[in-house]
């Protein structure tokens, strides 16, 4: 029970860290709890143009919850992540997501 406990409050303790992030010597927020700051860069492609870009892998994971939400009709991620692209990676948005 109180291993129960302590792996909560890790948890929590992750959570609540990694609400933002720092990137480019600014301080971004992040969509979704739960990120690690993973600023290595990752090539990622749009599977229906072909298009790759380059992103930091922490962008790489809002970009596969979005993919995911899109598949379970989950519209309301879906947007959140979309929104959270459009101000960050603008351009990478343009080449993977619209």
């Amino acid at each position: 029970m109180n291993n129960m406990i302590n792996l909560l409050n890790i948890q929590k303790q992750i959570d609540k860290k990694k609400e933002y992030i720092e990137y480019n010597g600014k301080k971004i927020k992040m969509p979704f709890k739960g990120y690690f700051n993973d600023q290595r860069m990752v090539k990622t492609t749009n599977p229906w143009s072909g298009e790759s870009v380059f992103l930091p892998r922490f962008a790489q994971d809002v970009y596969h919850k979005i993919k995911n939400a899109e598949l379970h009709q989950d519209y309301k991620t879906m947007r959140k992540g979309l929104d959270w692209f459009q101000k960050h990676f603008i351009n990478e948005y343009y080449a993977l997501l619209d």
